[in-house]
């Protein structure tokens, strides 16, 4: 039982960091209609400057803040600068240089910092009673994630920019119409998807350790949890990072052992494109023919 319990608590753990990442990766599906193949990349090479900046002599938590600023000029970057070309260019066009995004993030991760798998400090180390069930780090992966998903809702629930940005995603025509910026409005999601996802690599990190192939498993999870939740949903995605995270433990633990854990991620993209098309909590759409 109290390992059942741990799989349960550690699953949770992993499972907001999956919940995080599939977070981003619906914020630019509502914006571009596009999966963003290059979130984990991105993700990835933030994580590599937060490293630096720890390398250099800073303080984690000041590493932290500098790594979420620069990631989100980043994201807006990427926007206005290689997606905002091609917004109306045919969808395989967009695929390509989605793809090609992450070729080149990889790859140029590589050459600045090598592909040498390199050790990433975890802020949460402290000293005392252990519960037995959770390690330190997991503890704080839990709170970290539960503060940047609540200060989310709240942003986009009670504050004007938050409202806009929702509105320039769900109906740009119309928000345009209301005086919405909406190149800036989908500019600025950019720019919090990658804050978000620099949040969680750099809370996986200490995990699977750091290296420019890091994010890829993890991809794979956070993909299958906005599928399941619902790739239009965040609500949705957030509760589907939380339940693959469980399930992927559970099945690891009693069922198909920790070499095919990742099969885990694969059947459920299957059966939700099979069964569940639109996921838990996405909308269905239904057209006159």
């Amino acid at each position: 039982m109290e390992g059942f319990l741990h799989q349960i608590l550690s699953g949770l753990a992993t499972g907001g960091i999956y919940a995080a990442i599939a977070l981003s990766l619906v914020m630019i599906y509502q914006a571009t209609h596009h999966i963003n193949f290059a979130q984990g990349e991105m993700a990835m090479f933030s994580t590599y400057l937060a490293w630096m900046m720890i390398d250099a002599g800073l303080p984690y938590w000041v590493a932290f803040a500098g790594t979420v600023a620069l990631s989100f000029v980043l994201g807006v970057l990427i926007e206005r600068i290689v997606i905002r070309p091609v917004e109306h260019a045919p969808v395989l066009s967009v695929v390509i240089v989605f793809i090609a995004l992450l070729v080149i993030l990889n790859s140029l991760a590589g050459w600045i910092f090598s592909y040498t798998i390199k050790t990433f400090p975890s802020p949460f180390t402290w000293q005392g009673s252990q519960n037995g069930y959770l390690s330190p780090h997991e503890l704080g992966t839990i709170g970290v994630t539960l503060i940047v998903l609540t200060a989310l809702f709240l942003f986009f629930r009670f504050t004007s920019l938050g409202l806009a940005m929702r509105a320039a995603a769900q109906n740009p025509v119309s928000s345009r119409l209301a005086g919405i910026r909406v190149g800036w409005m989908l500019a600025l999601g950019w720019g919090l998807a990658a804050a978000i996802g620099a949040i969680a690599g750099m809370m996986i990190a200490p995990v699977v350790y750091l290296d420019p192939n890091m994010m890829a498993g993890v991809m794979l999870y956070a993909f299958a949890a906005a599928l399941l939740g619902g790739i239009d949903n965040p609500f949705g995605a957030v509760v589907g990072g939380f339940v693959v995270g469980v399930v992927e433990n559970l099945a690891g633990a009693y069922v198909v052992g920790t070499e095919l854990k990742l099969t885990v991620a694969l059947v459920l993209i299957i059966g939700v494109l099979l069964f569940r098309p639109t996921g838990l909590f996405g909308r269905r759409y239904v057209t006159r023919v």
